[in-house]
Order: structure tokens, then C-alpha cells, then sequence
């Protein structure tokens, strides 16, 4: 059975020290565990880093504050939710962190140390592995291909056949004309068959386009939204 190290039933408003600064420095070394799993994909600020191993130490400096009190914890933290934090937003992979050592830092603020380790162990190798792993990956990633031609070639046939060679998925998205309408440059979303054939394709379409500039690379990334 999974107990608290902290006298919350008592009632007296006392906390001893000691167990107050194991529950903290516990936080802190789980802050830094959060931290190190949250570090793995080589994708981090420093910044924010820094705020995943402080977070724990401090939802748990407020949670003893208030002796244990859940409902007077949430009164302050809903307090603190007031006040307007001017940041850049995060994408839900950081909101799933910050709510990691959010979580952690309650359990560790109401003394439950063991339940707070079992936790982040539990969950610390649940993200790992899924993002470690192909885990919600598209199977064929898409790519983004642009296509200058001039004005007098019918773009909407003309690459049928090399897309149905090349491509699993093509998709054209946006049509531009540029140098004062002389071109088109024809903007496609497209799915290879083989990555390896990639510059393949691009010489076959130089020469339907007669060697006009072509770009192919990844879709501009939007930030995930939970």
C-alpha cells in the first residue's frame, strides 16, 4: 500500500522539516528525471529544461504550504492561474511534460513519494518509447514540390504520368504565376513510393518544364494544437 510520509490528518497546521525537504529534494531529483526523458529526441531549450526540473519542487512547496489541504491547493493554484504568462505557446508535446511535473509535484506535495517515483518511471518510459518509436508517424511522409512552367503549358495533365510512376499521393494545393505572369510555379503536396527516387523524378520533371527551377522538401511544420 502506497502512504503518505506527511501528517496531513492531524489537523495541527505542523509540518516536520525533514520529511518537508525529503518530499522536496524527491521532487527535484524526479524534476531532473522529467527533464533527461523530455531531453532524449535531442529537440530542448534550455529554458524550458530548467522549468521541468524546478516545477515538481515548487507544486510541492505549495501544496505543503498549505498542509495537505487538496481544496485549499487548488484555491491557490487557481490563484496563481491569474496571472498572465507572456511566452511563446508550446506545442502539446511540451504540455504533456509540463502537466508530467505538475503531477508529480502534487503527489510529492501530499508526501506520497513512492506513488510520485512509481509514476515517473511509469510514465518517463511511456513517452520515451513512443516517441523513440514510429509510434503515430505517417506511413509515407509527404513532401512539399514546387514546379516553375511557363504560361503556355497546361499544368493539369502534364505531370499525370510521372506522378502515377513516382508517387503514392500527389495533391496540387496552390497555383502561382510569377515573372509578371510569364510562369506558373505550381505548388503540389506529394507521398514518393521510394524515397530513393527522388531525384529521379525532379530530372523527368526538368524535362517537362525546360529546366525552370524546382524545389522539393518537407511541408513547413504547424504546430500541434491539443
Amino acid at each position: 500500500m502506497l502512504t503518505s510520509i506527511l501528517d496531513t490528518g492531524a489537523g495541527t497546521g505542523t509540518l516536520q522539516l525533514g520529511n518537508v525537504l525529503i518530499c522536496t529534494g524527491i521532487a527535484l531529483i524526479l524534476g531532473v528525471i522529467i527533464a533527461l526523458v523530455y531531453m532524449s529526441d535531442g529537440k530542448y531549450t534550455k529554458n524550458f529544461t530548467v522549468s521541468l526540473v524546478i516545477l515538481p519542487a515548487l507544486i510541492q512547496a505549495i501544496i505543503a504550504m498549505v498542509n495537505g489541504n487538496l481544496g485549499t491547493s487548488v484555491a491557490v493554484l487557481g490563484a496563481f492561474s491569474l496571472v498572465r504568462f507572456r511566452s511563446v505557446p508550446g506545442n502539446s508535446k511540451d504540455i504533456s511534460y509540463i502537466v508530467f511535473a505538475m503531477a508529480i509535484g502534487l503527489a510529492t506535495g501530499v508526501g506520497f513519494v513512492s506513488f510520485a517515483v512509481l509514476m515517473t518511471v511509469i510514465i518517463g518510459i511511456a513517452f520515451f518509447l513512443l516517441f523513440k518509436t514510429k509510434f503515430g508517424e505517417k506511413q509515407s511522409p509527404e513532401k512539399e514540390l514546387k514546379v516553375t512552367i511557363p504560361e503556355n503549358i497546361d499544368y493539369t495533365t502534364i505531370f499525370d504520368d510521372l506522378f502515377a510512376k513516382f508517387t503514392n499521393k500527389v495533391s496540387l494545393e496552390r497555383v502561382k504565376t510569377t515573372n509578371l505572369g510569364s510562369m506558373y510555379e505550381l505548388h503540389y503536396m506529394i507521398a514518393l513510393k521510394e524515397e530513393n527516387k527522388e531525384k529521379q523524378l525532379i530530372d523527368e520533371l526538368r524535362c517537362r518544364n525546360g529546366n525552370l527551377p524546382i524545389v522539393c522538401g518537407r511541408p513547413k511544420v504547424t504546430k500541434e494544437e491539443l
